[in-house]
């Protein structure tokens, strides 16, 4: 990364303007300090305590990053939405987990955005920005690396990183759109399942209700906040749960999975700051829940 110096930025340290100009994080600091990164000031390496002219030219090259043990790459076709230097935007179909656990340990997005990045020689490991539980389909945000990651989490907790989801929901709604505000936490007799509890973290949904059937409930959905298993714990609160979320009461008669898509994506691109909007059409195994029943 590279940055001509202002006027205005004149006599700062360099430490001082990757912390307050460029966002840096005090631990990518660090990193960057300590772990065989480099510092260049119009070619010469330089420490952060070094006090910048105007017209510098400073260069921050970051140290390798180091794949986490037991994630590896895997060869998989990944549904890529957008992709440059900084940012991928990936389809994630249903069926497949985002990190390896001990259930799911391979096979996942992260192990085939390391295939990715193996066969086109990207030199990072996987920063994922919005993860979607296994059984959840649509639009997911990755950082290349991990300057762009940091820049983006600071986004995402300043409410900058917005998704919109669709899912199928059992049963009818007599209010087309409504609010739902319940505290989550976690289930005491689970280490996997949530529940609505006076103790648990805030957690705001909001929804509008947009086709019904007979026995079902296409419903459009915007997060306030971004719990763990936020809109299936609060639909299943409401007595409304997800079709095909059994682990929160739905049944599994007309779908084998939770019928969660996430349909649209928005945020600031972490260099340019132009907005990007991405959308990814609900799977017809959804649609065809309300049209057939």
């Amino acid at each position: 990364m590279k940055w001509i110096v202002t006027e205005e930025q004149e006599g700062m340290s360099i430490r001082d303007y990757l912390r307050t100009v460029q966002a840096f994080s005090r631990r990518l600091v660090i990193s960057v300090k300590d772990s065989n990164g480099q510092i260049r000031v119009n070619g010469v390496s330089q420490t952060v305590r070094y006090s910048l002219s105007a017209a510098d030219e400073l260069e921050v090259i970051f140290p390798p990053e180091n794949i986490g043990l037991g994630l590896e790459p895997e060869d998989h076709v990944l549904s890529i939405v957008y992709e440059d230097d900084a940012v991928l935007v990936l389809n994630k179909p249903a069926g497949m987990a985002t990190i390896p656990s001990f259930k799911h340990p391979n096979g996942t997005i992260a192990n085939a955005v390391l295939g990715h990045y193996r066969k086109y020689q990207i030199p990072y490991t996987v920063h994922v920005v919005t993860r979607l539980d296994r059984d959840t389909s649509g639009l997911m945000l990755i950082a290349k690396h991990r300057y762009s990651h940091s820049l983006l989490s600071n986004d995402q907790k300043a409410g900058d990183v917005n998704r919109k989801y669709c899912a199928v929901v059992e049963g009818n709604f007599s209010q087309l759109e409504g609010t739902i505000e319940a505290n989550i936490g976690r289930k005491e007799s689970s280490i996997i399942e949530r529940a609505v509890m006076e103790s648990g973290k805030k957690a705001i949904t909001h929804y509008q209700v947009e086709e019904q059937s007979s026995n079902y409930s296409l419903v459009d959905i915007k997060l306030e906040t971004g719990r763990t298993h936020q809109i299936r714990v609060h639909f299943a609160h409401i007595g409304h749960s997800l079709a095909g979320d059994d682990l929160y009461g739905g049944s599994t008669k007309d779908i084998d999975r939770q019928a969660l898509h996430c349909k649209e994506l928005s945020f600031f691109h972490p260099f340019t700051k132009k907005v990007m909007h991405f959308t990814s059409a609900p799977p017809l195994e959804l649609l065809d829940l309300i049209k057939r029943s």
